[in-house]
C-alpha cells in the first residue's frame, strides 16, 4: 500500500508540512481479529498506511511493525491509534513515547480518545485566559498553568487506565487459578502428560507440504512459516518433532 499524502497540515512551531498518515493496529495473540481496528481506522483516515501485528505484552520495544513505523514517521506526520491501549498499556512507556513525538512535531490520534490527541493537547497548552497587564494577572497566570497541567494530566490517566486493565486481568487470573487449585482442579498440564494441540498434526503436514527441506514443497523456513501462518517458535518445535518422527520410522535398506 502506498503512502498518501493528506491535506492535513501542522502549524507546530512556526512551520507548514504536508503530513503523511500512519495507522497502527494490534493484537495480543494471532487467534484474535485485528480487521476491527484497521476497519476503524480507514474510516478516519482511508488514506493512511496501515502497520499491523501480533504482540503479546506492555513493552514497546519489541514490537517490530511498530518501530519499523517509527523510523519512518517524520515532523507533520500522522500516527493513529483505535485506542490508546494500542500504543502502551505500559504507563510510563506509553507518556514517555506521548511527549517524545509529541515535542518532534508528530500529531497522534486516539479514536476513543479523541480528549488526549496532540491537537487537543496543544490546544490546551494556549493560555485559556488573556492577560490584562494589572495585578490580575499573576492570578491569571496561575490558572494558565493550572490548565496546561490539567491538559497533561488527562493524558496519564488514559494510560495509567490501560495499564489498570492489563494488571486486574493478571489478578483476576492469578485468583481464578487459585480458586481451581483450592477446589482441586487440576490447573495446567500434568507432569509427564505430552500436550496434544488440536491443530498441531493439521500443521505438520503443511509444513511437510511446503517447506523444501522435506522434499515436496520449494518454499524456506521463513517463507512456510508466513504461508500457513504460524509462529516462529512453534514452527520450529513441529519442524524438530517431523525430524525427529521421520528419523524413528525411516527404514534403512542395504
Amino acid at each position: 500500500m502506498n503512502v498518501k499524502i493528506d491535506t492535513y497540515k501542522t502549524r507546530r512551531k512556526g512551520f507548514t508540512i504536508m503530513g503523511k498518515i500512519y495507522g497502527y493496529a494490534r493484537i495480543s495473540r494471532r487467534s484474535q481479529n485485528i480487521e476491527r481496528q484497521i476497519r476503524n481506522i480507514l474510516a478516519a483516515y482511508p488514506d493512511a498506511r496501515i502497520y499491523q501485528e501480533a504482540y503479546t505484552g506492555t513493552k514497546i520495544v519489541g514490537r517490530t511493525e511498530f518501530n519499523k513505523m517509527l523510523r519512518v514517521v517524520k515532523p507533520g506526520d500522522t500516527i493513529v491509534f483505535d485506542s490508546v491501549s494500542r500504543m502502551s498499556r505500559n504507563s510510563e512507556d506509553g507518556i514517555s513515547l506521548y511527549f517524545k513525538l509529541f515535542d518532534s512535531g508528530i500529531n497522534l490520534v486516539f479514536l476513543k480518545e479523541k480528549y488526549i490527541n496532540t491537537d487537543v493537547y496543544n490546544e490546551n497548552l494556549k493560555d485559556k485566559i488573556t492577560l490584562t497587564g494589572t495585578d490580575e494577572d499573576e492570578i491569571f497566570i496561575g490558572l494558565n498553568n493550572y490548565f496546561r497541567k490539567l491538559a497533561k494530566k488527562q493524558i496519564q490517566i488514559a494510560f495509567d487506565q490501560s495499564q489498570k486493565e492489563v494488571d486486574d486481568l493478571r489478578q483476576r487470573t492469578k485468583e481464578g487459578i487459585e480458586t481451581a487449585k483450592m477446589n482441586g482442579k487440576q490447573v495446567g498440564q500434568k507432569k509427564g502428560a505430552k500436550l496434544h494441540i488440536k491443530k498441531k498434526e493439521p500443521k505438520k503436514e503443511e509444513i511437510k507440504k511446503y517447506c523444501r527441506d522435506f522434499g515436496k514443497g520449494s518454499l524456506n523456513d521463513k517463507e512456510t512459516m508466513k504461508q500457513i501462518g504460524i509462529a516462529r517458535n512453534t514452527y520450529y518445535k513441529y519442524k524438530k518433532e517431523i525430524l525427529q518422527e521421520m528419523s524413528e520410522y525411516t527404514i534403512i535398506e542395504f
